[in-house]
């Protein structure tokens, strides 16, 4: 009897040590939760994106500590940080209990420094784009994760170094207005003799629209005349079974 009072004891004990535990701060958790002081004695690289994440929220609430938490946020995102990075702060204040303003903005703000770094490693490095893939490899960190349209143009020389990118429009859901005007101004001013230009889709539907084709042979055609060649137009986007993919019009034959 006497043992099983004791095994109640210790069950209400843990309990209440759980629940009060989404109350506290990361630094009155017990030791062995707290990923701020296992960070320090043995390296960022140890611990897990639920207890990175559980640092930027830094406490839970009633019930759930800071790393449950975040691992609910993760789950929800099926464990994929390039899903919460699309993620804005309405999503985040609606979606989890115990997430504010604050905490929202915090997240939002760590995934965008990450994503920076990324794009300025990239801007360091030489790259040569002689094929779609390698196109798409370049481009699709910039614009594939994208909850609106983005127009961007990719600037090379006649060894298809690239030379310069830049984006040349931002828009809405299904569509976003270009200046061809702007993308010859860039190509003559970085003396591009090649140019490659590609949009998002973040409906994951790749095809490309009238609009699209126009578009393309305007921006050709316009080339043409300036003696610089658009070698593709790519369009990027994640499907619906969550891979990530393009449409290129060069390997469709549409240049």
């Amino acid at each position: 009897m006497d043992n099983d009072n004791n095994k109640t004891l210790d069950t209400e004990k843990q309990q209440t040590t759980t629940q009060h535990k989404g109350t506290l701060k990361l630094k009155e958790w017990a030791l062995e939760d707290r990923p701020r002081e296992k960070l320090i004695t043995k390296g960022k690289k140890e611990l897990s994106n639920a207890e990175l994440l559980a640092i930027l929220l830094g406490s839970g609430t009633v019930g759930q500590s800071a790393v449950e938490l975040a691992k609910e946020i993760l789950r929800s995102n099926d464990n994929d940080l390039s899903a919460l990075s699309r993620q804005g702060i309405a999503e985040l204040t609606r979606g989890y209990k115990g997430i504010g303003e604050a905490k929202a903005i915090t997240i939002i703000a760590a995934m965008e420094l990450g994503y920076r770094m990324l794009t300025e490693g990239n801007d360091r490095k030489i790259y040569i784009l002689t094929d779609s893939e390698k196109m798409f490899n370049y481009i699709s960190p910039s614009i594939i994760d994208l909850p609106h349209e983005e127009f961007w143009a990719i600037y090379m020389n006649f060894r298809n170094k690239v030379l310069f990118k830049q984006r040349i429009s931002s828009g809405g859901l299904n569509d976003t207005v270009v200046d061809i005007r702007r993308i010859f101004s860039t190509a003559l001013e970085k003396n591009a003799v090649n140019i490659i230009v590609a949009h998002n889709h973040p409906t994951g539907n790749l095809t490309p629209s009238p609009q699209d084709k126009n578009l393309t042979k305007s921006i050709m055609e316009a080339g043409k005349i300036l003696r610089i060649n658009l070698l593709d137009h790519l369009i990027v986007g994640i499907r619906p079974d969550g891979i990530p993919d393009y449409y290129s019009f060069h390997d469709e034959g549409l240049l």
